[in-house]
């Protein structure tokens, strides 16, 4: 499984409020019609957390996206999508800013448990 993930931040001008009733009630439905999508996660940001022994990155961000896809050449071939195109182009009326990354889980908890 490979991810898109995004790290989200509101256009100039707009609240977070309106970037999040955006987001969820106008282009998080846009996703439905990407080919090859397998799963679509908005993630809020509640607060953030800061550690005495480790400096903080300076950054602000509304909200984080993952996009998830059976392997790279899904995410290639739904980005070259007219869908893909409806999905990005609606994103620039209300994000900001933006950094995405692929990436893939390496998954800790839980435990894989092995069967005999």
């Amino acid at each position: 499984m490979i991810k898109s993930l995004s790290l989200l931040s509101r256009r100039e001008g707009i609240t977070h409020e309106e970037f999040l009733e955006h987001w969820t009630q106008v282009h998080a439905p846009l996703a439905h019609e990407v080919p090859g999508l397998r799963r679509y996660v908005l993630t809020h940001i509640l607060a953030t957390r800061e550690r005495p022994d480790i400096p903080s990155m300076d950054v602000e961000v509304d909200g984080i996206a993952e996009l998830w896809y059976d392997d790279q050449a899904a995410l290639q071939a739904a980005n070259a999508s007219s869908q893909a195109k409806r999905l990005h182009d609606d994103g620039a009326t209300f994000i900001g800013r933006i950094q995405t990354f692929t990436t893939y889980e390496q998954t800790i908890i839980p435990k894989r448990v092995k069967t005999d």
